[in-house]
């Protein structure tokens, strides 16, 4: 049996973590080891508990989720590099979604999403897989006002430009919220080929997982 994926908790309603933890604690895949109030009490849950994934709420009273999570995706210092985030909302046209994708979320979670989505969900991006499909991606971005959209566009071309020909095309696929064997199959390589492209392509780009390509991609105009 593979070892369960390890979970933190971060949210300011302790009813909210208890009916997760007992929900998680359900599963042979996931397993709690920790949970927090506040987004301030990230990091030393993190340092002491060592999750694979943190399920983050977005709203909470001296350090939010959004704060939290960049923070906790910029750091160096972690001994097995930073966990992967999914941010929790209530609602899913939430400007501070799109936000936190941006700064590292691998995904995010509506509260109400059936308990198979969810631990579907922290398998997923605790895999390095994107968690989001195309049609929510531009649910989200197509809620979100943002006047600064032209300058992003010319940011991201300007960025996009440094990829080689095959990586641009993984890029734009992984933009257009696929899987590994979706591109591979489309593309025509192995699916360990196509995560080396991806690899190379986040190493390029500077950025931390997948769905920061696909914004990205989606800024550029390529999706």
């Amino acid at each position: 049996m593979s070892t369960p994926i390890r979970v933190l908790l971060v949210d300011d309603d302790p009813l909210v973590r208890s009916a997760l933890a007992m929900m998680l604690e359900g599963t042979t895949t996931v397993r709690v080891v920790g949970e927090a109030s506040d987004g301030a009490e990230v990091p030393a849950a993190v340092d002491a508990h060592r999750p694979d994934v943190v399920l983050m709420d977005i709203r909470m009273p001296r350090v939010d989720g959004l704060t939290a999570t960049e923070r906790l995706r910029s750091r160096k210092d972690t001994p097995a590099g930073a966990p992967e985030v999914i941010v929790l909302t209530t609602f899913d046209a939430d400007d501070q979604v799109v936000r936190a994708l941006r700064v590292g979320a691998g995904g995010f979670l509506l509260k109400d999403t059936p308990p198979a989505e969810i631990v579907r969900a922290i398998e997923l991006v605790a895999a390095g897989e994107a968690m989001l499909s195309p049609t929510v991606t531009r649910k989200l971005i197509e809620h979100v006002a943002d006047p600064e959209v032209e300058d992003r566009r010319g940011r991201a071309k300007t960025l996009l430009a440094e990829l080689t020909e095959r990586e641009l095309e993984v890029a734009v696929a992984l933009g257009q919220g696929k899987s590994n064997a979706e591109i591979g199959a489309e593309l025509y390589m192995s699916v360990a080929t196509v995560k080396a492209h991806v690899s190379k392509v986040l190493q390029k780009l500077d950025l931390n997982n997948r769905v920061q390509v696909a914004l990205l991609a989606h800024d550029a105009g390529l999706t």
